[in-house]
């Protein structure tokens, strides 16, 4: 049923924003996905004529844009067949794997998630986490039926 993915997503996505924000004080090497979003969100802005002056507007921005994008992302995980688990992981190691990568190919700058081999393995990690949440969700779910 979508409407189960769905909440399933969203509970993914709060998984892998809860990691990030209660950790990434911790360390200069723990991963800052905020700051990737905050800087696509101003370049966003920018291309369609606003602006964005407020610290705090642009953080709540881009963390509901986190919360969005990945609970539309960890929805598409479903619990057909034998493989949640491993589509989950799957899933969630080629989000991170996204996440390291992409974002100088995109023109954002990349060191908050990739500025040490240990940033860009939390980073990774956090999106498998939040896949494996999806997961979880799914099969709790699918059990109540």
């Amino acid at each position: 049923m979508i409407t189960n993915n769905i909440i399933a997503g969203l509970g993914g996505a709060l998984v892998l924003n809860i990691l990030n924000e209660s950790l990434k004080g911790l360390d200069n090497k723990m991963p800052q996905i905020d700051l990737v979003g905050e800087e696509a969100v101003l370049k966003t802005s920018a291309l369609l004529g606003m602006e964005i002056k407020d610290s705090t507007s642009l953080y709540r921005s881009a963390l509901v844009s986190d919360i969005i994008s990945n609970t539309l992302y960890y929805s598409l995980i479903n619990n057909r067949g034998n493989k949640l688990w491993s589509t989950a992981a799957s899933s969630g190691l080629m989000a991170g794997v996204g996440a390291v990568k992409l974002p100088n190919k995109m023109g954002l700058n990349d060191e908050p998630v990739a500025k040490s081999l240990v940033t860009k393995a939390l980073t990774i990690s956090y999106y498998v986490a939040g896949a494996l949440t999806t997961a979880a969700i799914l099969s709790l779910l699918d059990r109540k039926k």
